[in-house]
């Protein structure tokens, strides 16, 4: 349904008014602005009928509506969903909506539980990448990359029993439980293409072994160092995928056979790799740091894919942090999640994930029309936009033309990204006690400057 909101007039000033298009009756809440547009009804409709999460009777929160509330909560991740909720329907002043309370809210999403915001996320979930996206490819290859992270979840009872604690040098017990998230990122837009978490005892190799569904013969994974397991390697090679893994400088691969390019050919495990040994040297303001750095692959195609520009492909691993930051500090703004069950804390993660991911399909959609290249794309400026248009309930329902860039594409457009500089970063305490301890690096971040050089080193000798 559609209806026309005036605007209060000023003394002396004329009437503005616009039209509003949103689900009729008690769904009319259920929406989450222009990102509607690519969550739409029937997206979720469907979703809630495979899981067999659809309302039996119709409530005043039917359970469309409140998959919507959870995607707007992960957009406000600072307000409550009492706060939510007014948001959804701050521009719906002129339709009658049902007045509900913090308790009803809770019960509907309990009632909703988890499997339908995880199937939302598996329809969503990708590379959010066509054939031309600038920087989405290397040699023909997609390039992604798997790591972990940890969020923070309220220190209950329950949650501190079901996940532990972290511990110090002070004391058994510190900090807030923690769950790790492991996530297979699209280093070219930074897209979410599949994730896991759980219990940060497992570890994030345990969560990125059930990643490699996801991997095929048409990518290539970058792993840290703690992914290049004979195990996981194993497992990743398995599927198909093409990997570029660091190794541990306590790993000494044999030389089975020296390559032009200064790689040689070795195994691990069950695998035959290509590895490279590389000295970096980057060069900032404050001195000069050089370390050295052994890479394996299993492209052995020396002629085809020369070490030196493997060395540079490595460097895109930056890319999963970066979505991270985006996540993490964006989004939550290092808050603790909300939620205090388990059930709770993956219905979240999940509504966390989903918007993220809806996002960066925005982003994408726009920079892919006017061809720019998605690195100059601020997710904060689409972050900000897609907030707004959920106050206004604006672009809820898609016009008779589709736009695909829409007001959220507009912004990220209009305010570009510079150019990106050379990723370099310090060993440093994330969240340091004083908030004026990043003077200790002595880095002057508004001027900072680095360069890097690569040399090739050789092997030793060949293996009998």
């Amino acid at each position: 349904m559609s209806f026309t909101q005036p605007e209060a007039p000023l003394s002396g000033q004329c009437v503005i008014s616009r039209e509003i298009a949103v689900a009729e009756g008690v769904f009319a809440p259920g929406h989450l602005g222009e990102l509607t547009q690519i969550v739409p009804f029937e997206m979720v409709d469907a979703v809630l009928a495979e899981t067999g999460a659809a309302q039996q009777r119709l409530r005043k929160l039917p359970a469309r509506v409140v998959v919507y509330l959870l995607l707007a909560a992960a957009l406000f991740e600072e307000c409550g969903y009492a706060a939510v909720w007014s948001k959804l329907t701050a521009a719906l002043g002129a339709l009658p909506i049902p007045k509900v309370t913090a308790t009803a809210l809770w019960h509907a999403r309990a009632r909703l539980g988890v499997r339908p915001l995880r199937a939302l996320f598996d329809l969503l979930r990708g590379p959010a990448s066509a054939i031309r996206t600038t920087g989405a490819r290397w040699s023909g290859l997609l390039v992604v990359a798997i790591d972990g992270t940890y969020l923070d979840v309220p220190d209950d009872p329950a949650t501190r029993q079901a996940l532990g604690k972290g511990s110090n040098q002070y004391t058994a017990a510190s900090g807030y439980p923690q769950i790790c998230l492991t996530a297979l990122v699209a280093c070219g837009t930074r897209a979410v293409i599949d994730a896991a978490f759980g219990p940060r005892t497992q570890g994030e190799t345990a969560y990125g072994r059930r990643l490699t569904r996801s991997l095929n013969s048409g990518m290539i994974v970058l792993l840290d160092r703690g992914f290049a397991t004979n195990t996981f390697l194993q497992a990743a090679a398995a599927t198909g995928a093409a990997f570029l893994a660091r190794l541990s400088a306590v790993r000494k691969p044999p030389v089975l056979r020296r390559l032009s390019d200064g790689s040689f050919l070795s195994r691990i495990g069950p695998v035959d790799v290509r590895v490279i040994e590389c000295e970096i040297t980057i060069a900032t303001t404050v001195g000069a740091h050089t370390g050295v750095y052994r890479l394996a692959t299993t492209l052995l195609d020396a002629r085809r894919f020369p070490a030196s520009e493997l060395v540079r492909l490595y460097h895109e691993r930056w890319e999963v942090e970066s979505a991270y930051y985006a996540l993490k500090k964006t989004i939550l703004g290092r808050r603790v999640l909300r939620a205090r069950t388990l059930p709770g804390i993956a219905q979240e993660v999940y509504a966390l994930l989903t918007v993220y991911q809806v996002i960066r399909i925005a982003i994408s959609d726009a920079t892919g029309t006017a061809r720019v290249d998605p690195d100059r794309a601020s997710f904060s400026v689409a972050l900000e936009t897609a907030r707004d248009q959920v106050i206004q309930a604006a672009g809820v329902i898609a016009g008779t033309v589709i736009d695909l860039v829409g007001a959220i594409g507009r912004a990220v457009l209009d305010q570009p990204m510079p150019a990106r500089r050379l990723r370099v970063s310090p060993r440093a305490v994330k969240r340091p006690l004083s908030r004026y301890a990043y003077k200790s690096l002595r880095v002057d971040r508004r001027t900072y400057k680095a360069t890097i050089s690569i040399n090739i080193l050789l092997p030793g000798p060949t293996s009998p």
